[in-house]
């Protein structure tokens, strides 16, 4: 297995990302896919009547949450593939408001979302699992800041953890 070993240091992303790396526990890969079994289990038992569910006025709906959380997966999967191969693109950033509203995920089922995140999920896990040694400390620029292959592949799993902790404590008492 390649060494995504050691948390990234605070010099490898943006300080608003602190957050989510210092969510992760334990090693990095057996996390995500820990995550992973936890996200299926979790939609698995979303009764159908709750999937449409707002906890407030504004607020994503359940299946904007999981269609966010692909969205989001999937734009730090591909800038931690450019990153990982050498590209010296800048990435903009990407409003994730924008990106929900856009998505359709409101009129999906949450079992075809469940499906998709799986598959996202195998792919991010299959992206990271081919990469050397060396390739987690390549870096490369996205929204203005710099960021390691590393940082983003712990902010993946990061960010999944927070907003499947959201779903746990606001959308499914």
């Amino acid at each position: 297995m390649p060494d995504s070993s050691g948390r990234p240091r605070s010099d490898e992303y943006a300080d608003f990302y602190g957050p989510y790396i210092a969510a992760v526990e334990g090693s990095l890969l057996t996390g995500l896919e820990s995550d992973g079994d936890a996200w299926r289990t979790l939609l698995a038992a979303v009764p159908p009547d709750r999937e449409g569910y707002r906890y407030a006025d504004g607020k994503w709906s359940l299946r904007e949450v999981v269609g966010h959380v692909i969205d989001a997966e999937r734009m730090f999967s591909v800038r931690t593939m450019a990153f990982a191969r050498g590209d010296r693109s800048h990435f903009p950033s990407f409003d994730e408001n924008a990106y929900a509203a856009a998505s359709g995920a409101d009129r999906r089922s949450l079992a075809d979302l469940a499906e998709e995140f799986s598959a996202v999920r195998t792919a991010t896990l299959l992206l990271l699992r081919s990469f050397e040694d060396t390739t987690w400390d390549r870096r490369g620029v996205a929204s203005g800041y710099e960021f390691t292959v590393r940082s983003l592949a712990w902010i993946i799993a990061g960010h999944s953890r927070h907003h499947r902790q959201v779903l746990a404590e606001r959308y499914l008492p």
